[in-house]
């Protein structure tokens, strides 16, 4: 139970005291980076835990170690160690890395915490600072143009799809009468069904599925070990990890679903990246593709193959996103046209971009080989084998074209000096701070290590999937046909990619790919516009209401006015005169109370011959 709290708490006092104290940022982040990892390791080898903390009243907040929590979570704290290690060089002269590097881990922190998480409560905290983080990395540069656009629509996208989360969390609570997810998880029937679909929802917004794919590609704005981060442990990740814990809930039918939309993001998003011309969009595009890939796993019933995919992705997609870092800086852009040949210029950076590539690809012995034929094995397995094995076949294909595309431009010889693409201009200039910190030896060489260790994982984590399937008591489908189509697969996109350009192996699709393939103007068309033009109807109706019980309020103000003055005038005046008339008619009743029988006997006389002639006069009238 305390390695579960070191695990979480490490990285989030280390933000915390960077914040406060403004110094000595580098240490402190690769001190708690360290701790964490050493923590998260510490519970993939020791035997399961749970840490019950107060929450809501009969709801407590719970941080549940098992076998599945615990890799995830040693995956996310060694991945964002290496990264932190790279940065180190990265950031070495960046005036506000402080704020970096508290926001770096604070976003590790948010991680942990999600996938440690065993009730709802603390997962849906988690996953709202997450949210908050990926917000502050993406705009990190915020100065620089077209910066805070592309931080505002990743979390704009993202936290229009997390209501499906809300809603689902409902459902489940509500159904359960309990937060605790392994209860939830009990769900059935149509409830589930519901559950599921809310689920995806929320899963396709972090995990940028089609449709919400194109926020991905704008959130290259932001710092290098950023990109490297968010695409492989943290943010993205959190879509995937969403389904992979709750798939044992999932019904065919939410699961039939789920398949369909990976297998449409395989397609799409991969064909976005084949024919992209900037290195880190494409491999933005090739994240969304991936996590796809996943979603058929789970789609497939096989949950376990997507998390060993999961896995393996981390480690390959922050070592690429690493090495482009390094390529950029080199040649000052990120554009496919300015990076011919840099691979010659920097050889080692080359060599483990290319095992990464290569891994992502499906070659053996690297760990992508074994991950992504379990996918293939398990869509095999599957009742909707006819539509889920044609779609991560071509998913394999596409991955091989794009990553031998641009294996083939970074190596290739050219004698022409490149210069920075216009369109990078921006990021050149936004970068600037750093240029001389990474043309130093000392930088260099913590880039260089956070690489390297990420790039040995890429190596020899395949060796380790038998392992993993030993501790989390499930296996894998077994298919020798599985491994022999996605050898073919991967080895035809690669020979594809390598010697056909984009433009001929493409075709028509080409113009389309770039588009992102928008449908009548895209997200934008469909979703921005139209919620702005909502917007502006929302304020002319409401600039309308307001003028409206304005009107209504003078109108009423006016009458008030009047019905004072009428009090005022009249009544007021009408019920003093009574009150001062019946005062004077007491003064003068009171004047005749003399005292003096005779004069009273008088009176009474005088009243009651009064009434006598009176009633005589009715009498004769009568």
């Amino acid at each position: 139970m305390t390695l579960i709290g070191i695990t979480i708490l490490a990285p989030l006092f280390a933000a915390m005291i960077i914040l406060l104290l403004r110094k000595r940022s580098v240490e402190l982040a690769l001190s708690a980076a360290a701790v964490s990892l050493l923590a998260s390791l510490g519970l993939l080898s020791g035997a399961d835990s749970e840490l019950i903390l107060p929450g809501l009243p009969n709801m407590p907040l719970r941080l549940i170690a098992d076998s599945t929590t615990s890799l995830l979570s040693t995956m996310v704290a060694f991945v964002g160690a290496s990264v932190l290690v790279y940065a180190t060089g990265y950031m070495a002269q960046d005036k506000e890395k402080n704020r970096f590097f508290a926001i770096m881990l604070l976003f590790i922190t948010a991680m942990q915490t999600l996938v440690l998480a065993g009730d709802w409560i603390l997962l849906l905290s988690a996953w709202e600072l997450i949210g908050l983080s990926s917000y502050l990395l993406i705009g990190f540069w915020y100065q620089k143009p077209g910066v805070k656009a592309a931080a505002t629509r990743a979390f704009l996208v993202t936290r229009s799809a997390d209501l499906g989360l809300y809603v689902a969390v409902f459902i489940l609570i509500a159904n359960a009468g309990s937060s605790e997810i392994s209860i939830t998880l009990n769900t059935e029937g149509s409830t589930a069904i519901v559950a599921g679909i809310f689920l995806l929802i929320a899963a396709m917004g972090k995990s940028a599925q089609t449709p919400f794919h194109d926020w991905l590609q704008r959130a290259m704005a932001g710092p290098t070990p950023v990109s490297a981060l968010l695409h492989s442990a943290t943010l993205v990740a959190a879509g995937a990890i969403l389904l992979i814990r709750t798939a044992p809930m999932l019904p065919p039918e939410a699961l039939a679903v789920i398949g369909v939309v990976g297998g449409i993001t395989a397609l799409v998003a991969g064909l976005i990246a084949l024919g992209e011309t900037d290195l880190k969009r494409v491999l933005a595009a090739s994240t969304s593709s991936q996590y796809g890939l996943m979603l058929l796993a789970i789609g497939a019933g096989v949950p376990l193959a997507a998390l060993l995919h999961l896995i393996a992705h981390a480690a390959i997609k922050s070592s690429l996103f690493l090495g482009a870092g390094v390529f950029q800086h080199t040649r000052g852009s990120t554009s496919l046209e300015n990076l011919k040949g840099i691979g010659r210029d920097r050889p080692k950076i080359f060599f483990g971009f290319a095992i990464a590539a290569l891994a992502l690809a499906g070659i053996p012995p690297l760990s992508g080989f074994f991950s992504k034929d379990a996918i293939i094995a398990a869509t095999m397995a599957s009742s909707n084998a006819w539509l889920f094995v044609p779609l991560v076949l071509i998913g394999t294909v596409l991955t091989g074209a794009y990553m031998a595309r641009v294996l083939h431009v970074l190596w290739q010889r050219t004698s022409k000096e490149s210069e920075p693409d216009q369109h990078q201009s921006h990021q050149q200039d936004a970068e600037k701070t750093i240029s001389s910190a990474f043309l130093q030896w000392s930088a260099l060489q913590w880039m260089g290590a956070g690489l390297t260790a990420l790039v040995v994982l890429v190596v020899v984590l395949g060796a380790t999937f038998s392992a993993i399937e030993t501790s989390v008591d499930r296996s894998l489908p077994g298919n020798i046909m599985a491994e022999v189509l996605g050898l073919i697969a991967a080895v035809t996109g690669l020979l594809l990619g390598w010697f056909i350009p984009a433009r001929r192996l493409m075709g028509p699709l080409l113009e389309r790919a770039n588009q992102g393939f928008s449908i009548a103007g895209g997200f934008d068309n469909l979703c921005v516009r139209p919620a702005y033009v909502i917007a502006g109807f929302c304020e002319k109706l409401e600039r309308r209401l307001y003028s409206f019980v304005l009107a209504v309020g003078n109108m009423t103000t006016r009458i008030g006015h009047i019905a004072r003055r009428s009090d005022e005038r009249g009544i007021d005046r009408f019920i003093f005169s009574i009150v001062r008339n019946t005062v004077e008619l007491g003064s003068r009743a009171r004047a005749l109370q003399s005292g003096l029988i005779h004069r009273e006997l008088a009176i009474t006389v005088i009243v009651t011959a009064g009434i006598f002639v009176v009633g005589f006069i009715g009498l004769f009238f009568y």
